[in-house]
């Protein structure tokens, strides 16, 4: 028997019955509860762009390897929902320097850690500053996304299965800069109402801040002044190490404020690491025991839940 082969109009039917198969699965899985959701009902606050973001090439030799999304004007959430859910959820907010977003080593890299305790976790791709005008700082559109996020989180809190008063940050490097304002300004939120989400709280009910970076003012060596530490700031586990160029005395001078206020909180500085370790170790350092010590926090506060017996 002779196989005769497709012609260029058979071939072009083919494909065009394999897109209409596949696009509604490409729909649904975007659609789906543990997968990615936009932040915002369509352009972000003082957005012109839908730009959802490019990744750099991978650095070479970079074992394993770190993603960097650049040119972000549509933030989103990732989506990592537990097995067993105890109630608890957590924005985690990636580093980068504002330049770029590192959703992998500084996000959902902390996952299964934080999901094995039984927390859902979400991990927001924000808005970098490619288009920041210069009269804006750095960390206003991220801190909008952030502020969104969380409003977003609790609005969705019975699909989620989670509490809308147990809702924690985790910030790494500039996403921790972000998270101490976040931490800091309560329900002042940085843009407009734009629907029934933004009258829920924008407050995180605790803050895990790792490795903030550069939280100190330069030219006074006091905090940014956006960061207002009060009695009604909500708990705080905070990690430095003493190496990091982008000084652990931040860290300190955020603690030292919460002591003052009489805000729990816990502070660990250790000798060596460096900076943007994320979740994972670094030679001849015990940095990598910071989701140890996290973990024995949040147990202590109740965040977490303590491993079941088998």
């Amino acid at each position: 028997m002779r196989i005769r082969p497709f012609n260029q109009r058979q071939t072009n039917w083919l494909a065009i019955v394999a897109f209409l198969l596949t696009y509604p699965m490409a729909v649904w899985a975007a659609e789906d509860e543990s997968s990615s959701h936009f932040v915002w009902p369509d352009l972000a606050s003082g957005e012109t762009s839908r730009e959802l973001g490019v990744a750099q090439p991978l650095r070479v030799g970079e074992t394993p390897p770190v993603t960097r999304l650049v040119n972000i004007r549509r933030p989103s959430l990732d989506v990592f929902l537990p097995e067993k859910p105890n109630g608890t959820a957590i924005l985690i907010l990636p580093g980068g320097g504002f330049v770029k977003v590192v959703p992998d080593k500084e996000g959902s890299e902390a996952a299964p850690w934080l999901n094995e305790h039984g927390i859902a976790v979400f991990v927001l791709q924000y808005r970098t500053n490619e288009t920041t005008p210069d009269s804006e700082p750095v960390w206003q559109r991220p801190l909008q996304d952030a502020q969104r996020a969380l409003r977003l989180i609790r609005s969705n809190a019975e699909k989620w299965h989670i509490q809308p008063d147990r809702v924690g940050v985790l910030g790494f490097s500039a996403g921790g800069q972000v998270a101490a304002i976040l931490h800091t300004c309560g329900d002042d939120a940085a843009y407009e109402d734009f629907d029934h989400i933004d009258a829920l709280s924008c407050t995180p009910d605790f803050s895990l801040l790792i490795y903030p970076w550069r939280v100190l003012d330069d030219r006074s060596g006091e905090l940014l002044p956006q960061i207002r530490v009060s009695k009604s700031s909500p708990p705080a586990f905070i990690v430095h190490t003493h190496d990091d160029a982008s000084s652990s005395l931040g860290s300190v001078m955020i603690y030292a404020d919460l002591k003052r206020n009489n805000v729990p909180a816990e502070l660990h500085v250790y000798s060596n690491g460096g900076h943007g370790y994320g979740m994972r170790s670094v030679q001849s350092s015990d940095i990598g025991s910071w989701p140890d010590r996290a973990s024995d926090w949040m147990l202590l506060r109740g965040i977490a839940r303590a491993a079941q017996s088998e």
